[in-house]
């Protein structure tokens, strides 16, 4: 149970925006030290300058790193190891789309969401499980989304990615439990991000990024008696259709 989080550090990947930057913030706020990571300089150092600011009590650094190459999230880990003394959460949020007829995707493509959603998921809850395990355990929560039990025409590389990300954050969840490494998944429905980190006008009704960093906050703080292994999250009034 992690009712209070001063003292504990954690690693948010894609933390420079959007649900990212939200969880970061709400973890920062409740007093972690954090680690966000992402692909962009610029955007890594607008965010860090941002939860500077956020009062809690926690430090923030940022790195970047592309979770589809293991040096690279070898590298951040041990960064923030080295920094905070040790790892206690991480954060799968690093992810991208594209929405787009499979006759009409490229092979690159399919690879880009593929080795983003779920191959990075895999190097970074790789490399920080010797992290978790010296410190006796901790928190790995995975960002799914509903889509990967809800397909949709166009998302097929995406849906299969978030598909994949369930099985696999439901398997590692029953190998580490007794390490006391604690995993779960978070499905989010509609988010007002549009993955650029920006909130749209007229999108009031989709979740926001902050609702999200809510679960993961709650969650975090869950007895320790019980796991909460998977979380749907959803508009609670979407649009009526017809």
């Amino acid at each position: 149970m992690m009712s209070t989080l001063t003292g504990k550090s954690a690693v948010v990947t894609g933390g420079s925006r959007g649900i990212g930057l939200a969880i970061a913030r709400a973890l920062l706020t409740r007093g972690a030290s954090v680690m966000i990571t992402g692909t962009s300089e610029k955007r890594l150092a607008d965010a860090s300058h941002e939860l500077e600011s956020v009062a809690g009590g926690g430090a923030v650094i940022a790195q970047r790193a592309d979770v589809r190459k293991y040096e690279d999230v070898e590298r951040m880990l041990d960064a923030v190891a080295l920094r905070f003394g040790g790892i206690d959460v991480l954060v799968n949020n690093a992810g991208i789309s594209v929405f787009t007829p499979v006759s009409a995707m490229s092979v690159e493509q399919w690879h880009d969401v593929i080795e983003t959603n779920l191959t990075g998921v895999f190097y970074c809850c790789h490399a920080a499980l010797p992290h978790l395990r010296r410190r006796g355990g901790g928190w790995i929560i995975n960002i799914s989304s509903l889509a990967g039990k809800n397909a949709f025409p166009d998302g097929a590389a995406y849906c299969a990615s978030k598909s994949g990300l369930n099985a696999f954050s439901e398997s590692l969840m029953q190998e580490v439990r007794h390490d006391g490494i604690r995993v779960a998944y978070v499905m989010p429905g509609s988010v007002n991000t549009a993955f650029s980190g920006q909130q749209l006008s007229g999108q009031d009704w989709k979740l926001a990024p902050e609702d999200v960093a809510e679960v993961v906050t709650d969650l975090l703080a869950h007895p320790s008696r019980s796991l909460p292994s998977r979380v749907e999250i959803r508009p609670a009034r979407p649009p009526k259709k017809g």
